[in-house]
């Protein structure tokens, strides 16, 4: 049947359709991934994916396979998940998975209190930058409570917490700065080129939206993933950004305004199942309400 080490492997090699990305995702060498896949397909007697240009696919037995490698990895978690339990049964461990250009500013402060009430515990925290990427992880069960916006028809449970504010950043010296802190029309810059986020951070939609209704599509000087990247990138003069204002430190030189309109994001807590009472407690901590979907 193979290990789970092996199947973990293979799993990562089909999600990712390639083997670079896979040992990427997976901390490891490409060469060890390799080894291990070849030494899975030698116990199960075929090969489980093929080469092609560009991408890895899975052949005909992968996809028959893939179905009860994920059971087994699923059963794994779980019963590891109810060992690792304390002297009075709550658990020592939480799984996060987060989008942290949108959950930066809360999580420290919530997880340092769960953790002052848990003092044995250990929390893991997985970021995905691919905003459509963190739900289908979730429901492949990589953790226990994700931090963003909630998907479209998410089928599990709930737990809003908190509007994350968008700001302008721009440099100290700007024009634009305005001291009094009045709102900021975003109509102003239209003629300005911007600092961008790419298209897989779901800030992206929210700042073409918010330009949008201020009659202009921005014209990108650069696109970057990382909020903290656009601020630095608007400081250094070359655009305005549309960033989280968790993501504007003290030890970068630029001014912030909100927006005029308003700009954000709703976000939740979000579980596959009825969550835990060492995650609903998480959630608390959080400031959410525990809420149905």
């Amino acid at each position: 049947m193979g290990t789970l080490r092996q199947m973990e492997y293979l799993l990562a090699v089909v999600e990712e359709e390639s083997f670079t990305r896979a040992a990427h995702r997976l901390s490891v060498s490409q060469a060890t991934l390799s080894h291990q896949l070849k030494a899975l397909e030698e116990t199960v007697g075929q090969p489980l994916v093929e080469r092609l240009p560009g991408r890895v696919l899975p052949t005909q037995m992968g996809r028959e396979y893939l179905p009860h490698a994920i059971t087994a990895l699923r059963s794994a978690a779980a019963a590891r998940r109810a060992v690792m339990t304390g002297h009075d049964g709550e658990p020592v461990s939480l799984r996060l998975a987060v989008l942290p250009s949108l959950a930066s500013g809360v999580l420290p402060g919530a997880i340092r209190a769960w953790r002052d009430a848990h003092p044995d515990a250990e929390v893991s925290m997985l970021e995905f930058l691919d905003g459509d990427r963190l739900p289908r992880e979730m429901l492949r069960g990589v953790a226990d409570l994700a931090v963003g916006p909630v998907p479209d028809g998410w089928p599990g449970e709930v737990y809003p917490l908190y509007r994350e504010e968008l700001v302008v950043v721009l440099p100290a010296d700007d024009v634009c700065a305005d001291a009094t802190g009045t709102p900021l029309d975003l109509a102003l810059l239209a003629d300005r080129d911007w600092v961008l986020h790419s298209e897989s951070n779901p800030l992206a939609s929210l700042v073409l939206r918010a330009c949008a209704r201020a009659g202009f599509t921005p014209r990108a000087a650069v696109s970057t993933h990382h909020p903290a990247a656009a601020v630095r990138l608007a400081a250094a003069g070359l655009g305005p950004a549309l960033v989280p204002r968790a993501s504007v430190s003290d030890d970068v030189a630029v001014t912030w305004r909100v927006p005029r309109p308003e700009v954000g994001c709703d976000l939740a807590a979000y579980t596959r199942g009825p969550a835990a009472p060492h995650v609903m407690a998480f959630v608390r901590a959080l400031g959410g309400t525990e809420l149905g979907r």
